[in-house]
């Protein structure tokens, strides 16, 4: 059976270049850059960087529906060692204070335990994005033990509470997988009070809507994961749908395409832009190019010309403050109701 990945499907979405056509194509009300210039705005710019985001690659031992990287276990795509030393370099010779590791699963690069020892090492705050199933792995079974020892910030997805939607997302027997992974932690004094471990949750709706209050829902996830299973955790991020990669082709098949982004655009909320990741956040991808976020990365718009492109370029060229954000249709998604970040709604 084929794995649903874009690549894999031969998709014509794989591309990001068709990802943005599709977008840019739908008749929408207004432009994000008009919405932005409405609220004043607009240029969406750049300031001091608190966030060092780094995607390892595209391979994962999952393959979810929803997956804007389009990762899975087909996917080859590895930061190499020239690109993982440049961008050890730059933490080392600024003063980001956070290492935020991402992927794919970032932990079957080879080097994930090195690049956290090594950054841990020179005292930034080290968070792992973890899809939790990885610990069920035979190699990477004591990866639990191996973040506590370090003190890294584990930001864990799980869809639903209920085993039946984040197995429709996920894929059979995830939900049970990702139990286990999250008793693990608990058992380590993830997420228990006064250990100084965080375990926060990721959710994000299953299905052509957006979250619903993080704050209510996060209040619902603690009384349910602890009756229900026992299971305990800091605090729940709520990320909205971004209409890229594989959620947009699920949008075309369900021919939810244009109902989905009106609603992002009828729920764009000014207050939200002074808390968007791009503003302070480096994405870093696996090949060592430089985008504002993680989405912008997936649909391949990189930063401005004037500023430096690659992680390389860091070493040598001043960073990119000031500069301005590339934007397009799909940043309605986080500007959306509560906000979207990486750290979930920027306001309450």
């Amino acid at each position: 059976m084929a794995l649903p990945t874009l690549i894999n499907t031969r998709s014509p979405l794989a591309a990001p270049a068709a990802q943005r056509a599709r977008l840019e194509a739908l008749p929408l009300a207004r432009t994000f850059e008009s919405a932005l210039g409405e609220a004043g705005r607009q240029p969406l710019t750049r300031v001091a960087a608190r966030v060092l985001q780094v995607n390892l690659g595209k391979r994962c031992n999952q393959a979810c529906h929803h997956c804007h990287v389009d990762a899975g276990p087909d996917r080859t795509e590895v930061m190499p060692d020239d690109v993982v030393e440049a961008t050890l370099a730059v933490l080392a010779q600024s003063d980001i204070p956070t290492l935020d590791i991402t992927g794919g699963a970032p932990e079957l690069h080879p080097r994930f335990r090195d690049i956290v020892a090594r950054a841990r090492g020179m005292g930034r705050h080290v968070m792992d994005r973890c899809n939790l199933t990885i610990t069920t792995l035979p190699n990477y079974a004591d990866l639990p033990e191996f973040l506590a020892a370090h003190g890294v910030e584990v930001v864990a997805s799980l869809p639903s509470y209920a085993a039946s939607q984040t197995d429709r997302q996920r894929g059979d027997g995830v939900f049970d997988a990702s139990l286990r992974a999250l008793r693990h932690f608990n058992a380590l004094g993830y997420g228990r009070p006064g250990t100084g471990l965080v375990l926060n949750l990721v959710t994000n709706p299953v299905g052509a809507f957006l979250p619903a209050n993080q704050a209510a829902l996060e209040r619902d996830w603690t009384r349910e994961l602890k009756r229900r299973y026992d299971v305990s955790f800091n605090h729940l991020f709520t990320i909205t749908n971004m209409p890229i990669s594989r959620y947009l082709e699920w949008l075309e098949q369900s021919g939810n395409v244009t109902v989905y982004m009106e609603k992002l655009v009828q729920a764009f909320n000014p207050a939200t832009v002074e808390g968007l990741m791009c503003r302070d956040t480096i994405s870093v991808a696996w090949d060592g190019r430089l985008f504002d976020c993680d989405f912008n990365q997936m649909l391949d718009l990189p930063v401005d010309a004037r500023g430096p492109r690659t992680i390389t370029d860091l070493l040598t060229t001043p960073a990119l403050l000031s500069h301005p954000v590339t934007t397009g249709p799909h940043c309605f998604g986080c500007t959306a109701g509560a906000g979207s970040s990486c750290g979930g709604s920027t306001v309450g």
